[in-house]
């Protein structure tokens, strides 16, 4: 017998599944309001979030995976992209896709809407993740995570 959970979840569940508020530890204007729909079907290899940023606030801190793959799929508002060296400008209907090792990102909400996207991505045992406007990378090893300075990272 089958112990996962029915693999549909209908627009109904998804808008009566209250939301998480989030803040980032390294961003507290970063303020994220989830509902992590993948989590409610038993994904466990790849994250799918619905996510709310109200006006004003930013997704994230600045950063890039080593090894996690994340996506961005705007859903509804507008938002400020920070791509690398580049404020990109992006709306519902956008698309947005980070390798491994990819350029850095975040986006900011400067708009009177709501900015509402999905976004997934890898969930890899064993992650690394810089912050280079901070200086800082993170290390996540089966959920637990530990924070440096970049400036006592030795590569050998």
């Amino acid at each position: 017998m089958n112990d996962k959970p029915f693999p549909l979840l209908t627009a109904k569940a998804i808008s009566e599944t209250n939301e998480v508020k989030h803040v980032h530890q390294f961003n507290k204007n970063a303020i994220r309001h989830t509902r992590s729909i993948g989590d409610i079907l038993g994904l466990e290899h790849l994250g799918v979030h619905l996510v709310r940023i109200a006006p004003g606030n930013d997704t994230t801190q600045f950063h890039f995976h080593h090894q996690d793959e994340e996506f961005i799929y705007i859903l509804e508002g507008k938002g400020t992209a920070e791509i690398g060296d580049e404020l990109v400008e992006v709306k519902a209907g956008d698309f947005m896709a980070f390798t491994q090792n990819s350029l850095p990102h975040c986006m900011h909400n400067s708009h009177a809407e709501d900015l509402v996207y999905l976004m997934g991505g890898t969930r890899s045992d064993i992650d690394v993740c810089d912050y280079p406007k901070i200086n800082r990378r993170m290390y996540r090893e089966n959920g637990k995570k530990t924070f440096v300075d970049l400036s006592q990272v030795d590569d050998i």
